[in-house]
């Protein structure tokens, strides 16, 4: 199993903006080749103006295989073009994780078709 956490900050005062994009455009297409998130969360305290997502995956494979399909989509696309435009976004940091022998299962996520 392979998790991708991702941390998105944002420019002060436009994580509302991001989200809101996301939720109209990212998050309908990646439903649909990734499945549910096991997480999708912003920040209360530490880091501000960020969002964290967690993906789910049955292996590096698995990921690279929904990614390059999702890239394809002219959803996605539109998605990309749209938050290039929007320029809410100011770093990104992804890390790859694997959990740990003791850790609690971890349900592969439900794909939206």
């Amino acid at each position: 199993m392979l998790l991708d956490v991702r941390t998105y900050t944002c420019h002060p005062g436009r994580l509302a903006a991001q989200l809101a994009l996301y939720q109209k455009y990212g998050y309908p297409v990646q439903l649909r080749y990734m499945g549910e998130p096991l997480m999708y969360a912003t920040a209360e305290s530490g880091d501000l103006n960020t969002m964290t997502h967690v993906w789910v995956y049955a292996s590096a494979a698995d990921r690279e295989d929904k990614r390059a399909r999702m890239a394809k989509d002219p959803d996605w696309k539109t998605y990309l073009t749209e938050n290039g435009k929007a320029g809410n976004i100011a770093a990104q940091r992804n890390v790859l994780m694997t959990p740990t022998s003791f850790a609690p299962p971890v349900a592969m996520p439900k794909i939206h078709a």
